[in-house]
């Protein structure tokens, strides 16, 4: 494949779906509902992965969703997913105690949203909801971003195609502000500040998933730790009495960082050890 038209297709695909999460995030609003999440554009973006493989001629394996590696994968991914949110909310909690506040821990389910939360509960039905909404995520998210435009755009190189899939990763992310500016509760500075901080943060996770992915060979570790990662986000909540996940941006933030730093850490020694 050429290189510009290694763009073009990169740029109609994301564009697409682009569109329909903007029509699901504004007018269907899934994640509102009791399903908690907007996968309905995330069904579309695996159907598409699906007819773009067949064109391809290619198999979900290509892209790294292999039985190789599997077990590995799952168990590294999870490693980076709580050691790093463990730091993090440990770090949440030194803030909260210096300000004053007594934190504690709650378990409930809710969508993940640095500016509008949706509660669940806690029941079983919740959770499995929850952790089904999110195996859907991290499958399309994954497949798309550090899958198929990482295979598509090695064209170029592992590096440059990496760094494109994760600014793509953090420009899907800026449609989490359309809501809270059309509702007013956000002005329009609020949202391109919080715009441009859902392209960093989930950027350095984008990055450090197709790296994951460069040194594996698989995205075993990125999806294990993406599921991780979700997860405790829409469940274990730290709540003191004036709130709840009132630094949920530290603690986000943080893991991110940290996880990005860990994985930089690793592929230094395995560079050094060749």
């Amino acid at each position: 494949m050429e290189k510009r038209r290694t763009i073009r297709v990169i740029s109609l695909i994301f564009i697409m779906l682009m569109i329909i999460r903007a029509i699901e995030i504004v007018f269907i609003k899934t994640d509102q509902t009791w399903i908690g999440e907007n996968i309905l554009h995330k069904i579309c973006c695996i159907l598409l992965i699906w007819i773009a493989l067949d064109m391809l001629r290619l198999h979900w394996s290509d892209l790294g969703f292999s039985k190789k590696g599997l077990f590995a994968g799952l168990k590294y991914g999870l490693a980076l997913g709580i050691s790093t949110f463990f730091l993090s909310y440990v770090a949440e909690f030194i803030v909260l105690f210096v300000m004053g506040k007594h934190a504690s821990l709650r378990f409930y389910i809710t969508n993940f949203s640095l500016t509008q939360s949706h509660t669940n509960g806690s029941s079983l039905l919740a959770v499995v909801v929850c952790v089904i909404g999110n195996i859907i995520n991290v499958y399309a998210e994954e497949g798309l971003f550090r899958g198929l435009f990482c295979k598509i755009g090695i064209q170029y190189s592992q590096k440059t195609a990496n760094k494109i899939q994760a600014l793509l990763f953090g420009i899907w992310h800026i449609t989490n502000v359309i809501n809270p500016l059309l509702d007013g509760s956000m002005n329009i500075a609020m949202a391109a500040f919080m715009g441009i901080g859902y392209i960093l943060l989930s950027g350095i996770l984008a990055y450090e998933w197709g790296m994951c992915a460069a040194l594996s060979g698989t995205l075993w570790i990125g999806a294990s730790e993406h599921l991780f990662n979700n997860f405790i986000s829409n469940s274990l909540h730290t709540v003191t009495e004036t709130g709840a996940d009132e630094l949920m941006i530290i603690r986000i933030t943080l893991s991110n960082i940290l996880s990005l730093i860990f994985v930089l850490i690793i592929s230094q020694k395995n560079i050094h050890s060749k």
